[in-house]
């Protein structure tokens, strides 16, 4: 599914600032319960706006540069990114 990938600290300036469509990055954590609890809801709502919105997850322990760079300090965090800026931030 393009409209939902993981990305890491290598892929992630690709995968998300080039992105033409509004992009929605999930930063969570496997160890994270509330992640896991709120990852279908996410998973839906990126396949019901498939082409307008696009899921980006990310695992803060595989691509911590990633999490620093977005100073998260509680997962889930979720960002909404249009062209690589910020548009809105929920911790």
């Amino acid at each position: 599914m393009p409209w939902i990938v993981d990305a890491g600290d290598a892929d992630f300036a690709e995968v998300v600032e080039q992105a033409p469509q509004v992009v929605l990055v999930d930063l969570w954590a496997t160890w994270c319960g509330p992640c896991r609890m709120v990852s279908p809801a996410l998973e839906k709502v990126a396949t019901e706006r498939a082409g307008k919105l696009k899921l980006v997850k990310v695992d803060v322990d595989a691509a911590p540069e990633t999490a620093r760079k977005f100073s998260v300090q509680t997962v889930p965090t979720l960002l909404i990114l249009n062209q690589g800026n910020v548009l809105s931030r929920q911790s």
